[in-house]
């Protein structure tokens, strides 16, 4: 892990609720699709964020998911604009986590992310694309309601240049009054993986999203066969 200066490139909304943020490093940084960073606030306010963007990439992509005002992420949006503004550098610690791509594995994939939580397989279906991976891999995408999407297209892109990935976005809460309704599947994220693939023994599994979550997922695909072995997400450490 290395203390580095970087500029901010941009910083733009996605949605309502959660913001872009391109990092510009100035020197070089190493990490592996999956890890995660800290955004320095102080010496004594290290905020973590997972990586969104592939290691290959220039910029260092953020998507903060920031839904109070003065909320700890909020907070962090308000520095990013600050420095933006007045051209000053901010810091951060990289890499962080363990929760990382394991690159030599050859097993099949199950990338699963609730919400903002999806920065962290974004990282690694990049990378995969970028390899041009020959790995069978399944990408699922939670969001509570249809206008928490963004970047769909941009997504199905990336991953339709994989040949053995499928991306499914889940959406937890339809509302029946949009003149045009949602046509993908709906429900809890997890679920929908459940009901898609027979037993998650075969898989490599990583997960993103609320602790809560990702304890409850644990839990039941374990019961759907998964190995804990060969699950992943830095929330285990805490839970």
């Amino acid at each position: 892990m290395k203390t580095v200066s970087c500029q901010i490139q941009s910083l733009s909304s996605l949605t309502p609720h959660v913001y872009k943020v391109l990092l510009k490093p100035d020197e070089k940084v190493d990490f592996i699709a999956g890890q995660y960073l800290n955004f320095i606030m102080s010496d004594e306010d290290k905020r973590p964020f997972s990586i969104a963007s592939s290691p290959n990439s220039e910029l260092i992509e953020l998507q903060i998911g920031a839904f109070v005002a003065d909320s700890y992420p909020m907070q962090v949006i308000e520095c990013i604009k600050a420095s933006h503004t007045s051209g000053e550098a901010v810091t951060i610690e990289i890499p962080l986590g363990h929760a990382q791509l394991r690159t030599e594995s050859e097993r099949p994939l199950l990338l699963l992310a609730g919400g903002t939580g999806f920065s962290y397989i974004k990282s690694m279906f990049e990378y995969l694309a970028e390899q041009k991976s020959q790995r069978h891999i399944m990408v699922y995408w939670g969001l509570r309601e249809e206008s928490a999407v963004y970047e769909l297209e941009k997504t199905i892109a990336t991953i339709g240049e994989l040949p053995y990935a499928n991306f499914i976005p889940v959406i937890e809460n339809i509302n029946e009054a949009n003149e045009n309704p949602w046509q993908g599947k709906t429900g809890l994220v997890h679920q929908a993986a459940m009901h898609d693939i027979v037993s998650f023994e075969p898989y490599d599994i990583y997960l993103a999203g609320r602790f809560d979550m990702v304890g409850a997922i644990r839990s039941d695909f374990v019961e759907h066969g998964a190995l804990l072995e060969h699950m992943y997400a830095d929330a285990f450490a805490f839970i």
